[in-house]
Order: structure tokens, then sequence, then C-alpha cells
């Protein structure tokens, strides 16, 4: 994942109709190996302290419903570059440099999004990737070859084009009309554009065809990660334990260095397995006098957060807490709802059961509470 530099702003648009892909929802909201479009755009994004996404007016409720709270929503207007100038106008004031990037561009790399941004830093007014072309290119009427042109020293644009924000700004005001791209309004203001290395995975989705290429590419580079966790806490003094975040009464308490949440901690150890970033000794030791009685909370946020940060989501959970008692199945869902608010992931995808060792080993005995979890991670 890019981790944009201070004053580095992204502007997303997905603001049009996309008719040219055929029937159905326009094109950013149709459904891209399990995941809209759009989805898949902003993720690339992340690592922008600032995000506008500009959509169609009609669009605006589930636009707010799905991304509000993290990004700034702009309404479009009948033009791309209407649109563009509207998210332009959010960001005045709030950042020094921005990358446009079409909403319909799912699968841009992050060395695409790294080397705009490089050039920019570099001092370069304006900067877009481009990939040459190579084929050989033909006028005709669609049904006859009139001519052949050359190709030298064309280039394909793709998106995300770099600019300094006051500029690029300030050329779309000069040129209220429409035009291809945000380069074309840059070169009119007399802007030099820098090319960077474009991708042939950064296609735009425009026709039907190009959902089916874009899951094959998406086929070729997934990276799924399983990681599995375990923890044992013997029981001590206590009037409660406490098992994935929640209090559950009990005539003992659960003895460990921190709050002994076994069920935390064992999913907790399966997301840093899954990134195989060791566990939680490894960035909690329990020699460091600070983690004494600390909320198991602080760990498993920090490994969600280390794998946003490595770029991966968690596809889903599974804690399976093993004892004789307390009972676990009244409290499960709340347990579930627990790590979702700790993970900031959907509550769907977490499960939280028990089961007893019939009895048993050190658990038969009411002597302790065992967890085993399993944690997916997907590469986005």
């Amino acid at each position: 994942m890019i981790r944009a530099p201070a004053g580095f702003a992204a502007l997303i648009t997905a603001a049009g109709r996309g008719t040219r892909a055929g029937d159905g929802l326009p094109k950013q909201w149709r459904d891209l190996a399990g995941r809209p479009v759009l989805d898949r755009t902003l993720a690339a994004f992340r690592g922008f302290e600032r995000i506008v996404l500009v959509v169609h007016p009609d669009d605006m409720g589930q636009t707010i419903a799905r991304y509000a709270g993290g990004i700034t929503i702009v309404a479009g207007a009948e033009t791309r570059a209407a649109s563009v100038r509207a998210g332009l106008t959010a960001l005045q004031g709030q950042a020094s440099h921005v990358l446009i990037h079409d909403g319909a561009r799912p699968l841009v790399a992050p060395s695409v999004i790294d080397d705009v941004i490089r050039a920019l830093q570099e001092g370069a007014d304006a900067a877009a990737p481009a990939l040459p072309v190579s084929d050989a290119l033909w006028r005709g009427d669609g049904a006859r070859v009139a001519a052949i042109a050359p190709r030298d020293g064309l280039f394909r644009a793709q998106t995300p084009q770099g600019f300094v924000l006051d500029r690029i700004l300030q050329a779309h005001r000069d040129h209220p009309g429409d035009a291809a791209d945000d380069v074309q309004l840059a070169l009119a203001a007399g802007m030099e554009v820098a090319i960077t290395q474009g991708s042939e995975d950064n296609l735009k989705i425009t026709f039907p065809a190009d959902f089916a290429r874009a899951e094959r590419i998406l086929g070729t580079d997934m990276d799924i990660r399983l990681g599995n966790g375990y923890d044992v806490h013997a029981f001590g003094p206590g009037d409660h334990v406490t098992l994935c975040g929640v209090q559950v009464p009990h005539e003992a308490g659960l003895l460990g260095h921190s709050d002994a949440d076994v069920g935390m901690h064992a999913l907790t150890d399966a997301i840093y397995g899954a990134l195989a970033q060791g566990d939680i000794g490894r960035h909690f030791p329990p020699s460091d006098p600070q983690w004494k009685d600390a909320d198991s909370e602080i760990f498993l946020a920090h490994a969600a957060s280390m794998a946003r940060d490595k770029g991966f989501r968690i596809g889903n959970a599974d804690v399976t807490l093993i004892c004789e008692a307390p009972k676990i199945g009244p409290h499960a869902l709340a347990m579930a709802h627990r790590l979702s608010e700790i993970m900031g992931v959907e509550e769907a995808r977490i499960s939280v059961k028990a089961t007893t060792s019939e009895r048993l080993g050190f658990t038969g005995r009411r002597e302790g509470i065992a967890a085993i979890a399993t944690a997916t991670l997907i590469k986005e």
C-alpha cells in the first residue's frame, strides 16, 4: 500500500453512467470478483490522508451509506471535467498536490501511483502514467482500412494523473468546457507533463468484456493468507472472565500478564501468523511492565491495523473457546460484535463459538480455558 506524503490528496471520479458497459448498474457499482469496482479503486488509495470521491447525484444516497466517514463525497456534474472541477474545489486549501483517478480503473498498482507521486516530489507540475503504442495503427471506415497512421511518439494515457492542486484547479476554471482528460487542460494552461510508467493491468473498465479481463487479472494476482492461533489461560481468583472483549460472570477469573482474554489472544496470533509476524509476545513482550493488565483490545487492534498497512483485508475470523464453564452461547453474538468493532470488519465475517473437551484434560477439569482461532487475509 502506498503511504502518500503529507499534502497529497486523491480525487476519484465516479459520476459517469458507463452506458458502453452494457445494461445494469453503472460500471463503478457492479461486482468485480465479489466486490464493487469502486471498492477496489478506493482501496488502492487508502494510504492518502484525504480522498475526494465524485459521484452522480443519483448515487449520493448509496455512496454516503457505504463510504461516509473516511472520505469526502461530492456530487458530480454533466461532464467529466465539471465533475473534476467540483472535486478540486472541495480540495482547495486542503492539499498541495492531487492525483486524479478514474473510478473505473480498479487494478491500478501501487508502483504506478508511487511513480506519479515521485515525479511531483521531484518538481514536476504534472505527471501521468502511460504506455507507448506498440500495435500498428490504421485509419478506416469500420469495414475497410483506408491508411496507416504512424505510431511514433504515441502513448496510451492512464490515470492517476497528478498535479500541483492550485494549477490544475485554475486550468479547469480557465477552460470550463469538457476535455478528454486533465492532462489536456494542463497542456492548455502551459504546464509540462511528465510521463511515468503505466501498466497493462491498469485497464479502464469500459465495455462488458472488460469485466472478464479484470477478473482474469485478479485471479492471477491473488494473495490469500491463512493464520491460526492458540492460547491457554488458567483460572484464578475473580468473579468474571473477559472473553473476546466481553465480561462474562464466573466463579473465577483468568490469570495472565494482560487481561488474559484467551479468545482475543488466539485471534491476534492468527492475524500475526497470516502476516508471518510472529505472535503477541514479539510485539508486546510480557517482560515490559507497560503491558501489565493491558486490555487485549490493544493487541488485536494492532494486528488488524498491521494487516491493513500491508495491504490486506480480513476476509473472515473464526474463534473457538474450549471450556466446561462458563457458558459461552448466550454471549457469542456480543463477542462477535465486539471483535468486529475492534478490527473494523463486518460482523457477518466473524464467528465465535464454543465446545467442551468432554471433561478430559485441564479444560475438562475446569482448570482453565483454551482458544483456537483462524483468520483469512486477502490482499487488496
